[in-house]
């Protein structure tokens, strides 16, 4: 029997369009402040209790304040408006673009491919991930080795800032790389690199240890990504605003 031809676009009668709607606002508005705070190219140090914000980390070329740069500057100053992130981002995103929760969110938000279950996309055809830009969706396991190296320089911050006491920054700073360390763990491929490839799990007692928390994790991926994303942008703000003078660190001890 032939398929019956539904006019309609949609048959679902529920507010459909407001996941999409409400993940397209939530994404524009972190761009919008990570391109500022990215272009701002100040307020990312704060000298007195060696807070770096996240967005600024590894601070590697010579416009980075001395103090800033764990890792010295072996890169020149940057021409233009260039800013030290500019460095980072394209590692950072890419991680981000390319994770597969990330994938559902902008496809469904931005391109409505779809934009919901049992909703037809405008598109007249799909050529899936397998032409250019899409095809780079596959480099994704080769930004999480690149995000995870960036982890363990953001938890390397976050411990040198103890050296100065303890203060409502210390613990912003740790939160953030806990939940970035818990998305990051969370990823489809740090799951495969743990547990796939293996046709016996009980000859590979460790891995299969591994695969079975990081799964764990996994179930919990968007939940990471959007708490993990907003928590940097707040992180990164609360530094900015210590480090203009806006508002002072709470200390607990000095």
């Amino acid at each position: 029997m032939a398929r019956a031809e539904i006019a309609a676009r949609t048959l679902r009668t529920d507010r459909w369009w407001l996941p999409p709607l409400t993940t397209f606002v939530g994404l524009l508005l972190i761009s919008i402040y990570a391109a500022f705070r990215t272009f701002q190219g100040d307020f990312y140090w704060v000298d007195q209790y060696h807070y770096l914000t996240p967005m600024y980390s590894p601070c590697l070329s010579e416009e980075c304040l001395p103090a800033a740069s764990h890792f010295g500057q072996p890169l020149p100053a940057l021409p233009g408006f260039l800013t030290p992130p500019v460095v980072i981002i394209p590692f950072l995103l890419g991680f981000r673009i390319t994770c597969y929760y990330y994938r559902k969110a902008y496809y469904r938000a931005a391109w409505a491919s779809p934009p919901a279950c049992a909703v037809a996309e405008p598109h007249s055809k799909y050529t899936g991930e397998t032409r250019f830009p899409l095809i780079a969706q596959n480099l994704h396991r080769y930004f999480f080795y690149a995000a995870s190296i960036l982890l363990l320089i953001n938890i390397y911050d976050a411990i040198v800032a103890f050296g100065t006491g303890v203060g409502l920054g210390n613990i912003i700073l740790l939160v953030n790389v806990g939940l970035l360390a818990a998305y990051t763990l969370s990823c489809h491929s740090c799951r495969h690199i743990a547990g796939g490839r293996l046709k016996h799990f009980s000859k590979h007692p460790v891995r299969y240890w591994m695969w079975t928390q990081i799964s764990k994790l996994n179930n919990r991926h968007m939940l990471l990504a959007w708490t993990s994303l907003i928590f940097v942008c707040l992180t990164d703000l609360y530094v900015a605003l210590v480090a203009s003078g806006t508002i002072s660190d709470l200390r607990f001890i000095n």
